[in-house]
């Protein structure tokens, strides 16, 4: 009797480990809890903002110096749209492909969307993309840190090393242990303080372009021309980038019939503090806009105060927004185990490549253009039209063909300009 309790324990404690180990075909985020509470609407509005809103507000005065202002806010409120758009279209994909297992399916990410549709090649088209992405965001982070104290310190070489070079070794260490804790939850505070101190510091630099505008006035222009189209255009998308948190925060949503409407509020209103950013910049200091645009900002102390806050929120920031690659990774090539050698293997090449990089606005575009326009744009309508095809009409049809396509050429001119712009010798 004894031994076959322990047969049966022994087994189902085999069925219970290889139930456990992740394959293609497992979700990448957990089941949704039923006993877990949803997000009211506010709360679904506030997470929305607050996945979509980053550092790359921070380098829209440039773009907008570089299109010209007028152009600069229709490619802020187009991109707005368009993604939006997009988004809506991947919530109504993964209700459809809900609808064929009666609810049962367990689509909670990107990822797993792409893998219901496209199989394997669409996890893994998706998982590459997310991994570029993400990281990408993290070399801008390393970017603005590194250029900001360069600013602060005006030396060109500290210790013999560069002084970029000096800032970014220094964060390394650093990083290397926060980005060695194995949960979220230990930085969840970190998170909201990041939050606080990103939304506080726009206030203020907000504030301080327009009082400078007001009293410089200095001479701007409408319209910079269609050679710096792709290059703008890879800058917002950038900025608006967060879709691959639309399906986990429509899937946490109390009203979900009215996420559609949050999310179209949500990005209105994100999209007028894009457009009141990136003009006020530009309109305060002309052609004197830096590619990061709080080095315009004078020597006090709120401005250094500001500076300071921005760095430690993207200093903190950098383990959460590495989280999605570190799963990803870990998934694919150490079982789903937590592996610190491979996280610290992560955050070392994310390192050597901000050092490689000279400009924080360039590095937007170049995300914006070459992966964001596929995660954006290109997957959902690519998505969208391979499981609504059968009862679609020739309008949605020619709609996502077009979106699709759109992506495409964003995403290769995009990427050439960008490119060209970063390895260009600036005069």
């Amino acid at each position: 009797m004894r031994n076959s309790r322990k047969q049966e324990s022994s087994s189902s404690s085999n069925f219970s480990s290889e139930k456990l180990k992740p394959r293609e075909d497992t979700p990448l985020l957990p089941g949704k809890s039923i006993n877990k509470p949803l997000s009211s609407q506010p709360k679904t509005f506030a997470n929305v903002f607050i996945s979509v809103v980053g550092a790359g507000v921070l380098g829209l005065p440039y773009a907008f110096k570089r299109t010209g202002w007028l152009m600069g806010l229709l490619m802020i409120f187009s991109v707005a749209i368009l993604t939006y758009y997009c988004m809506l279209l991947l919530v109504h994909t993964r209700r459809k492909l809900d609808s064929f297992d009666n609810g049962l399916s367990k689509i909670n990410s990107f990822g797993d969307v792409g893998f219901r549709v496209c199989g394997s090649v669409g996890r893994f088209v998706v998982d590459v993309m997310i991994i570029l992405s993400q990281a990408g965001f993290c070399v801008g982070y390393l970017i603005f840190i590194a250029n900001t104290m360069v600013n602060f310190f005006d030396e060109s070489t500290i210790l013999g090393l560069s002084a970029k070079g000096f800032f970014i070794w220094g964060c390394f260490p650093f990083q290397l242990g926060l980005n060695s804790i194995a949960t979220l939850t230990h930085l969840a505070p970190l998170s909201i303080f990041a939050d606080v101190v990103d939304l506080g510091a726009m206030g203020v630099v907000l504030v301080e372009d327009v009082i400078v505008f007001m009293t410089r006035m200095p001479e701007v222009r409408a319209f910079g021309g269609m050679s710096v189209f792709f290059y703008g255009m890879g800058v917002a998308v950038y900025a608006f980038e967060g879709i691959g948190m639309v399906l986990p925060l429509e899937a946490e949503a109390k009203d979900k019939d009215r996420f559609g409407n949050i999310l179209a509020w949500c990005m209105v209103f994100i999209a007028l503090i894009y457009g009141s950013f990136g003009a006020f910049g530009y309109f305060a200091f002309g052609e004197d806009t830096n590619d990061i645009i709080t080095a315009n900002l004078g020597a006090g102390v709120v401005s250094v105060l500001v500076q300071l806050g921005l760095c430690i929120n993207l200093f903190f920031t950098f383990p959460l927004m590495m989280n999605p690659v570190y799963e990803i990774v870990e998934r694919r090539f150490w079982g789903g185990e937590y592996c610190v050698w491979l996280r610290w293997l992560l955050v070392l090449l994310v390192s050597l490549v901000a050092l490689l990089v000279p400009n924080f606005a360039d590095f937007l575009s170049l995300v914006g253009s070459s992966v964001c326009c596929g995660l954006g744009f290109v997957l959902p309508s690519l998505f969208h039209l391979l499981v609504f095809k059968e009862e679609m009409g020739r309008k949605q049809w020619c709609l996502d063909m077009a979106i699709m396509i759109l992506g495409i050429v964003l995403g290769v001119s995009g990427t050439w300009y960008a490119l060209v712009e970063i390895f260009s010798v600036k005069v």
